[in-house]
């Protein structure tokens, strides 16, 4: 279907194209060939066709300097010739497509084959029924219409599976279409600065068309093709079109091609857009990919069919991952094809979420549990009639009862499928997913917006942040409070007048040309606020002291535009300082450099006098200036800013390319501090984080004193503490040995101190991380949060196990590698996806201790009464109805508990604590053993308390019984209690404590009840229920409402005393994920699921095996040769391998389990 869509898109424009190619001087073919072009060809291209990139702009109807003029005609017709700036993402599957893929699901084919054996044979009535001599099992004859009513069950059993389908598929659909939602709303939060009119603004990348002018700097994701007009120091990161990761200096002369999907790595520059959409280079990689995709898949089909074997269905899944992946990221990086492979290559892989791994096991665990049970049930159920009606009888076995003897066994068999049914958890998997779905909705008030669900229940476990400084911790206005001019310091802004009119010339001139020209202070919006800044907050700080000097940036600005600006030398993190060269009317270059104190102050050798004059300034001068200005402004936690100038002759024309040269023997003009005030609620989140166990390290690239007073200020570092404040370079210092490795014993001696780490570079934060999380100094691994919003932190942020971008002042490339954004840049938002994420932790536990009692109760009645009565007390249609609703409805229950205050009062869980505490253990089993007391005490003497017939040893097609019906309701009502007591998991006493808070909760418990009275009083045969009297009724509530005293009596109980519970689901260290797995794609939600089916599989290998045995013996007794037996064998290993690069095994059908024998493989000749 991808490819269909893309194609018509693509024929559609071409169509337009053709018609309209007179009204540009340019089509889009001829453009889009342009952009396939690199470098030099480019250049030379662009000469012989159309003379310069002016020449391009002129052709399309737009001015390299006001823009395009932006009316609406203009733009319309724009898009319809050369395409929209969008790339139409895959078809969503369908609601059929989806239920289709529920079905697959192993357990339910069983249920609807063993219930449509039921049916046929309750049609079909063979003439030995009337023969008394068949096996009359237990009970009398039955009448006509009970004998008609035999198809019900099956029945039932079909409309109870197509509800869990639908329900499934429901399921899937909405979580896709949230996670659709969630991915266009990050694209409409992506916006690019483009030059309409003249005036520079803000649009949606989706808004983009060919021939604006746009504006492109440090950090930003490129969203569309175009060629530079001119550009400072530009160097693009394109290894995600061509895979080589060297930076890519582009410039008009030399390499003007910009190509989408690239990162800008440094610098800054205007480009003309020539491609959009799915004509732009990675728009034109989608489309090959959507359309590969599809025959591919068409492919698989066939070889699927050719040979029944699992590999086509696991092409097929990756296929639909990488297509997954692909449409995720509509105009971002190229996330679909060629990420593929960057992802393999790529080693560090987030490994799966805690809770993801301890579900997994414990499913697994509960499945083989489940297994062996009903196995034993079917066994149990057989063996006894057989012999009771054979051996015990002596009934001899005539051909005209072998349907009746048939349909015992499937009743049989269908309590064992129910037996297993119940037992296995499926309302885990939707647990889970309905809890992250829907603490992501919520997250989005708190102002996070979740890109990869895990993220959030990773972040409950976190036991560290490293945090930014600038714009997390503090508020990201920056204003200049103190000043060095003249050889004065003056502690707040100075008096105009007091300065000596050439120095303030100088400095006006050094602050206004050497800054980005985007960077602007414009009036505030409303009355009495304050003015908008615009663009690098340090630089706005700058500008806003020239106003506060009562003088003006802009009339510098226009005097010397962009354009003339000769070179410039860019911020980047190596430098920690930017220089602009402009050409003075004599001919002459000054430059203007500004930067970080310390480092700007070194290449100074001159300094400005009051009188404006340069006087000498000595290495010794420095010192003393350090000492006496510099450390005085950092431990007010200012940052200091050194603004420089230095002139350079006309000829010879010095080397520009020599930086070492250029940037030396300044003259320094003016020391600045600027002040970033901590934003108000900081602390109080810090504090918070510290109660719950999360310590808090800041890494900034600020000087050590500006950090440890801000620090201070935050309550990262109370004084009078033991603790480490350390620059990078002392870091690298110690933690490298001689050779300059790095040694994590080494990393693991400073980090547990380490709370402030200055004049950092992004490599020692991704180090620092790396170091904290490899750790094996604490018994629990860490779990890392970083924050970052620069191009640079995109290492640290991936290696973390949760990155945080900044919404705000977040760069593209940041946003890309993080897993959830701040909308609102605060760092008191991190505590809130703390809290959220313990919250999903806690809720997947409460519905864990509701769920296994439910399944302990049932699989133990089920089975005692099997064995015992011959025939489960609770009938299939009723266990359905009690696994799937109360499972389904309480994961919905009790998965969207609201998060309160108290999560973030205790410590993080850590990876090896177990999912299922001792304390919840005790509440499992404890209420297991109450409710299996009661169950049992009705089912044997339930018939004299309550006068009414007994229904044990009822007839095969005999009529539901009031007995078993009041067991079934009793057991229903037990479980509605006991799911008030599951909202508690730490042992409180209060159950309903906030339960008003939860109208889902509150909605579902009275909603199930409410079936409940339906089913009970209308239900009948299908049900197997018959309608009860009132104080029946009342009896079975009050049983139920015995469980929650109960529970207040197990609460009680202490559980340090419990010494033989076991807890379950713990994570042990050394458990990675097998290599496979670490191959699949990265966005697959859920984990579970898949090990549920992982399950499933393994009971496939087991009945492999079964057959070979009884193969084996059967050679044996035939006396044949080996060969059969070795050839299923061989087919069990080839299976085995077969499972284990299954990616999604939702798809093995039975065909495949139980695969006809294979060739031999020479190995297994020889062994055999």
């Amino acid at each position: 279907m991808g490819d269909m869509t893309n194609s018509d898109f693509y024929s559609k424009n071409q169509r337009n194209e053709s018609s309209h190619g007179g009204e540009f001087g340019c089509t889009m073919e001829e453009l889009r060939s342009l952009m396939e072009l690199r470098g030099t060809e480019a250049v030379v291209k662009i000469k012989e066709t159309y003379g310069d990139t002016e020449a391009i702009c002129r052709r399309l109807r737009t001015s390299p300097v006001e823009g395009l003029p932006g009316t609406a005609p203009d733009l319309e017709k724009r898009k319809q010739i050369f395409g929209q700036n969008f790339i139409p993402p895959k078809k969503p599957k369908t609601f059929l497509q989806l239920v289709w893929e529920a079905l697959q699901d192993v357990t339910l084919i069983i249920l609807e084959i063993a219930a449509i054996i039921s049916l046929g044979l309750s049609f079909y009535h063979p003439p030995g029924e009337s023969n008394e001599g068949c096996a009359t099992a237990q009970g009398g004859a039955e009448d006509e219409g009970e004998a008609e009513a035999g198809w019900i069950e099956g029945a039932a059993i079909l409309l109870s599976v197509i509800c869990v389908v639908l329900v499934t598929a429901f399921n899937d659909w909405s979580k896709e279409k949230q996670f659709r939602g969630l991915q266009s709303r990050i694209e409409q939060e992506q916006k690019f600065t483009v030059v309409r009119a003249g005036q520079v603004v803000q649009i949606p990348v989706a808004e983009i068309v060919v021939g604006d002018i746009a504006q492109v700097k440090y950090g930003d994701l490129l969203p569309a093709d175009g060629l530079l007009l001119q550009g400072n120091d530009l160097k693009i990161d394109e290894s995600s079109l061509t895979g080589e990761s060297d930076q890519v200096r582009k410039s008009p002369d030399k390499d003007p091609a910009l190509l989408s999907g690239t990162h800008v790595m440094e610098g800054s520059g205007r480009m003309v857009v020539t491609a959009v959409g799915v004509n732009s280079q990675t728009g034109i990689i989608f489309t090959l990919l959507g359309a590969g995709g599809e025959e591919e898949e068409k492919k698989d089909k066939k070889g699927k069919m050719q040979d029944g074997n699992v590999d086509g269905s696991q092409s097929k899944a990756k296929q639909q991952d990488g297509a997954a992946a692909m449409e995720m990221q509509p105009l971002k990086s190229a996330e679909g094809g060629d990420a593929d492979d960057k992802k393999k290559a790529n080693t560090h892989k987030k490994e799966k979420s805690v809770l993801q791994g301890k579900l997994t096991k414990l499913a697994v665990q509960i499945g083989k549990a489940g297994l062996v049970m009903s196995a034993i049930t079917v066994i149990i159920l057989v063996l006894y009639f057989t012999v009771d009606t054979f051996v015990v009888n002596k009934k001899p076995w005539l051909p005209e009862c072998t349907p009746v003897y048939v349909q015992y066994f499937v009743k049989f068999f269908i309590i064992g499928v129910t037996v297993l049914v119940v037992a296995v958890p499926e309302g885990l998997p939707l647990a889970v997913t309905i809890s992250l779905a829907y603490s992501v909705k919520k997250m989005m008030k708190d102002n996070n917006l979740v890109r990869h669900l895990d993220a959030c229940e990773t972040m409950g476990n976190a036991t560290a942040i490293c945090s930014d400084k600038t714009g997390t911790l503090t508020t990201n206005r920056m204003t200049v409070v103190q000043a060095y001019v003249g050889d004065v310091h003056y502690k707040e802004i100075p008096d105009p007048s007091s300065i000596n009119a050439k120095t303030m010339e100088l400095l006006v001139n050094a602050i206004a040309i050497n800054s980005a020209y985007t960077t602007k202070i414009l009036p505030p919006e409303k009355e009495g606020a304050l003015p908008r800044q615009v663009g690098n907050k340090t630089e706005c700080g700058l500008l806003g002291f020239v106003l506060d000097l009562k003088q003006d940036y802009e009339p510098v600005r226009s005097q010397v535009p962009e354009e003339k600006l000769y070179k410039v030398y860019t911020f980047n993190s190596v430098r920690k300082s930017m220089s602009t060269v402009v050409r003075l009317p004599d001919e002459s270059f000054r430059m203007y450099s500004k930067g970080a104190s310390e480092i700007v102050l070194k290449k100074c050798c001159k300094i400005l006098s009051g009188a404006g004059e340069p006087r000498v300034f000595r290495p010794r001068d420095r010192d003393e200036m350090v000492k006496k200005v510099i450390e005085p402004m950092a431990c007010d936690g200012l940052r200091t800013i050194c603004v420089a100038y230095r002139d350079f002759p006309s000829s010879p024309e010095p080397d520009w390319d020599n930086e070492n040269d250029i940037l030396n023997d300044l003259t320094c003009i003016c020391v600045v501090g600027i002040e970033d005030p901590v934003r108000p609620e900081v602390p109080e989140a810090i504090r918070k984080c510290q109660r719950a166990g999360i310590t808090v390290r800041m890494v900034t690239g600020d000087n050590i004193n500006t950090a440890r007073a801000i620090a201070i200020k935050c309550g990262i570092i109370h004084p009078g503490e033991d603790f480490l404040c350390l620059e990078g370079k002392e870091f690298n210092r110690r933690i490298r040995n001689e050779k300059g490795e790095i040694e994590q014993e080494r990393i693991d001696k400073i980090w547990p101190k380490l709370r402030v780490l200055a004049r950092s570079s992004p490599t020692d934060k991704h180090t620092l991380v790396k170091g904290i999380i490899d750790s094996t100094h604490t018994e629990q691994r860490q779990v890392v949060a970083v924050t970052g919003d620069g191009t640079n932190d995109g290492p640290a942020l991936k290696k973390a196990d949760v990155g945080f971008a900044m919404g705000i002042a977040g760069t593209d490339v940041a946003k890309e590698a993080s897993d959830i954004i701040l909308t609102d840049d605060n760092f008191s938002s991190i505590v809130k996806a703390v809290m959220w994420g313990r919250n999903v932790y806690d809720s997947i536990s409460k519905f864990l201790q509701f769920q296994l009692t439910v399944n302990v109760v049932a699989v133990i009645v089920a089975f005692t009464g099997a064995c015992i009565t011959q025939d489960s007390p609770l009938k299939a249609v009723q266990m359905l109805w009690v696994n799937l609703i109360m499972d389904t409805f309480a994961s919905l229950a009790l998965a969207t508990e609201p998060p309160t205050e108290t999560l973030l009062l205790r410590k993080p869980y850590g990876r090896n604590k177990p999912l299922i505490s001792r304390t919840m253990m005790k509440n499992i089993l404890g209420h297991a053993v109450y409710q299996l007391t009661l169950i049992f005490t009705l089912l044997f003497v339930g018939e004299k308390m309550f006068q009414i017939d007994s229904g044990r040893n009822a007839p095969l097609h005999s009529p539901p019984s009031e007995h078993y019906t009041i067991i079934f309701n009793t057991f229903v009502m037990m479980q509605l209690f006991n799911e008030i007591n599951a909202r508690k998991i730490h042992g409180e006493r209060n159950v309903f404590d906030g339960i008003f808070r939860n109208p889902i909760f509150c909605t579902i418990v009275l909603g199930t009840f409410a079936i409940q009275i339906v089913i009970v009083q209308f239900g009948g045969k299908p049900f197997s229920c018959s309608p009860l009297q009132l104080d029946q009724w009342m009896w079975c509530i009050f049983i139920g409402l015995g469980e929650l005293v109960w529970g207040q009596v197990i609460a009680t109980i202490p559980t340090s005393r419990l010494k033989f519970l076991k807890e379950a689901g713990r994570l042990t260290q050394k458990e990675e994920i097998p290599e496979e797995e670490l191959n699949e794609d990265v966005e697959e939600i859920d984990h579970a699921e898949r090990e549920l089916r992982r399950g499933q599989i393994l009971w496939f290998r087991g009945l492999n095996r079964i057959q070979t045995q009884i193969e084996v013996v059967n050679t044996f007794k035939s006396g044949a040769s080996f060969q059969g037996a070795l050839r299923r064998q061989s087919s069990v290993t080839s299976q085995s391998q077969d499972v284990a690069n299954l990616s999604s095994p939702s798809r093995v059908s039975l065909s495949n389990a139980l695969s006809s024998p294979t060739s031999l493989p020479p190995a297994a000749a020889g062994q055999g």
